[in-house]
Formats: structure tokens, sequence, C-alpha cells
């Protein structure tokens, strides 16, 4: 399996003019823990995950619905590509503690985000299938 065929259907994203209110809305709306930040031309500019929350807001006197993204997300941002084996984006997030890992175009635009969630729910269907196929055999 690809790592575009594990993201979510429709990848969590705001444009980089965007508050924080706006980004934690759609991580809440969404139900997911981070929101790629673009610019105009749909290339990743950041990543607004729980940790930046926690970090540079909550004990912060930030507003968030007068704070930009952009002073809050996580840049330089590590990324993946669609040549990106799934084995290999598992090893990234695991080595450097993400919980999620933006898919980009050769030329920067976002494709999809991957999450930790993702990758374990594919390794799960993969190992209920191989379950069955061998359920299937001995019976």
């Amino acid at each position: 399996m690809k790592i575009l065929e594990m993201c979510d259907a429709e990848t969590a994203s705001v444009r980089i003019d965007a508050t924080a209110e706006q980004a934690i809305r759609m991580m809440m709306d969404r139900h997911v823990g981070a929101v790629a930040v673009v610019d105009e031309n749909g290339q990743i500019a950041g990543i607004f995950t729980e940790r930046d929350v926690l970090r540079r807001l909550a004990l912060s006197e930030r507003d968030p619905k007068k704070t930009s993204v952009r002073e809050v997300m996580t840049t330089p941002v590590e990324l993946a590509t669609r040549t990106t084996t799934p084995g290999e984006a598992l090893a990234t997030m695991v080595e450097r503690h993400y919980r999620h890992l933006p898919i980009v175009a050769d030329e920067g635009q976002l494709l999809g985000m991957l999450s930790i969630r993702n990758v374990l729910q594919a390794r799960i269907d993969e190992l209920a299938r191989q379950l069955d196929q061998a359920r299937a055999v001995v019976l």
C-alpha cells in the first residue's frame, strides 16, 4: 500500500494567513491532531499540531483569535513524497517523535497528511487479512 492511500480522504489544512483559532477549529472539526499550513500556491509553509497549541498558546497570554498560525506553527517541516514507503515514513515518525507527516508533490504542494493512526490502521487491516487467509486455508 502506498502512503497516500493510507491518508484520510480530506486533508486538514489552513492558509498561512489563518488565525490559530481557525486552525484549532479545523483540527476539532476534522478530529485530527494537526493541520498543514499552506501558502497561496498550496505549498507547505508549516504544520500546526496539538503540541504547538500546548507549547505556544496554552500557557502564554496570546489570544488564538488574534494570533496568526504563522507565529505558532512548526517550521521547517519534515516531508514525505509519493515515493516514500510506509516503512520509511513510519521510521521517520518514530525516530523523530512525529505523529503527523505531510505528503507533498515534487513541487511541494500538499497531497495528504499521514498520521501514525493511519499507519497503524493499515497494519491492523493487513494483519486481519492475513489472519482471514490463514483461517481459510485451515478450514
